[in-house]
């Protein structure tokens, strides 16, 4: 058989239509991939390789990754029949099923796509690393010893070592983005509401999460969110539609646009590893290089040092809420001493919290957005004019498992925050970000460049990122344990 190891999703696919492999041969490489190297990463938590099996020889939809096989994040995207467990023990000890089939899940498997098996996240996706206590650490393909990032690190570990070409992903504050720079992948979060959380939910923190997936090439990321960026009917909102399909994108002209590399200093809270500066430095040159106006400039507000006080009284009252809708389901209460410390106290903020808090806080947010969003906004509408935005997509390398928990549950917070800089804003803003693997440290550790465009404007997004895929290719690039 075709060594479809390095494969994209896309590729894979036209050997599948071409008639040169069958879905079940894609299906058990991948499987075979799996458990031969996922015991080095714990990047796949629970496995379906039976009934994946049977989907790959049975009738699959006709769809444009007919046979393709992926990996679902154990975070979203419920599976009828199926346990999801958020990175908890709790519902890893219950085995509870879960009893609807969401309108992602759906998507995916009408574009023929296969599941075989849930990938390692941290409990809730409440932190930047995927070290649940539940599951143990997922360990980085570049280097063991380091964190993937999370909340989507066992997707992300997974489709850099090789294992599958493309995981779900889902994003509240740089999930996508953040394990996709610790892992030199491409990972965009899109629109607000571009991809339905439904049936189940409507909108959680605030607004601010959204799904996607994590690849090896922009292709793949476009033509998998022109299958999953559909609204479901019931949303309490819906992402502008595209002009075209965003595959469509891949490969068109990118024009003058104007864009602004970020010049401002995050400040003394957070990480700016000189690594970060440079990757950014790099990516300026590349746009230019492919027809980029490119200057210098920061929104209005990206480093308000109000906004992560904000954000997170948004991201604990949906905490406590989560947890007490998990109860309902036990049928008893959740003790603290089932939970990690930093949910715990989420928990604790979160039922303290009074309406006026919660609601203040939203009010807050909103007054911010407006400040962020005029950067990007038409100068006859009093905006910037701006149509991307170039930042680092964290504050540092990939660090050492353990380092944000191993100074006690006060520490860990100041220690996320500090973390993500850049990535936090566009989920409450609702703006498309990508995270693009541009740059690799001397050590060899992947270093992403973040670019952000307008609101509903990943068609801006993927044509400049094909176009520096296409400037400074990533595919060659192999992580030290893979497939």
């Amino acid at each position: 058989m075709i060594d479809t190891t390095w494969l994209d999703a896309t590729a894979q696919a036209e050997l599948v239509r071409s008639g040169a492999v069958t879905p079940k041969e894609l299906v058990e490489a991948a499987i075979d991939r799996i458990q031969r190297v996922n015991p080095e990463l714990n990047a796949v938590v629970r496995e379906r390789f039976d009934a994946a099996r049977t989907e790959a020889a049975g009738e699959l939809t006709d769809g444009p990754f007919r046979g393709v096989p992926m990996l679902l994040k154990d975070l979203g995207c419920h599976v009828a029949g199926e346990e999801t467990h958020y990175g908890t023990s709790f519902l890893r000890e219950m085995s509870w099923r879960w009893p609807t089939e969401s309108y992602l899940a759906r998507h995916f498997r009408s574009a023929g796509l296969v599941f075989l098996g849930r990938t390692n996240v941290p409990e809730f996706g409440t932190t930047v690393t995927a070290e649940p206590l539940a599951n143990g650490p997922a360990r980085n393909p570049y280097d063991l010893r380091r964190s993937t990032g999370g909340s989507s690190g066992g997707s992300a570990a997974a489709v850099a070592a090789g294992l599958v070409p493309v995981a779900h992903a889902n994003d509240g504050g740089g999930s996508i983005r953040i394990p996709a720079s610790e892992c030199g992948l491409v990972g965009l979060k899109p629109t607000r509401a571009r991809v339905s959380q439904g049936p189940d939910i409507g909108e959680s923190w605030a607004g601010a999460t959204i799904d996607g997936v994590v690849t090896r090439s922009v292709r793949d990321t476009a033509a998998v969110l022109d299958v999953i960026g559909r609204p479901m009917p019931g949303d309490p909102y819906i992402a502008p539609p595209f002009v075209r399909p965003l595959a469509q994108e891949v490969g068109a002209a990118v024009g003058p646009l104007r864009v602004g590399v970020l010049d401002t200093d995050p400040g003394e809270p957070y990480l700016d590893h000189p690594q970060c500066r440079v990757a950014v430095e790099r990516a300026g040159r590349l746009l230019e290089e492919i027809g980029c106006i490119v200057e210098t400039g920061t929104p209005d507000g990206m480093f308000d040092s109000q906004f992560p006080r904000f954000f997170t009284t948004t991201i604990a009252g949906d905490t406590a809420l989560t947890i007490s809708a998990f109860e309902r389901v036990l049928g008893r209460p959740v003790r603290d001493d089932e939970l990690e410390p930093r949910n715990a106290m989420y928990r604790a903020v979160g039922k303290r919290m009074t309406a006026e808090d919660y609601l203040g806080a939203r009010f807050m947010l909103g007054s911010w957005v407006r400040r962020m969003a005029a950067w990007w906004a038409p100068r006859e509408l009093d905006g910037q004019g701006f149509d991307l935005l170039v930042t680092p997509t964290v504050g540092a390398p990939p660090p050492e498992l353990g380092w944000f928990t191993e100074a006690g549950p006060e520490q860990e917070g100041r220690r996320i925050n500090s973390f993500i800089p850049y990535t936090a804003q566009f989920n409450v803003t609702g703006q498309p970000a990508i995270s693009l693997p541009l740059h690799w440290t001397e050590e060899g550790l992947p270093i992403g460049d973040q670019l952000v465009a307008a609101y509903g404007r990943e068609d801006v997004l993927v044509r400049v990122a094909a176009a520096l895929e296409e400037a400074a290719p990533w595919s060659d690039r192999r992580s030290s344990v893979s497939a």
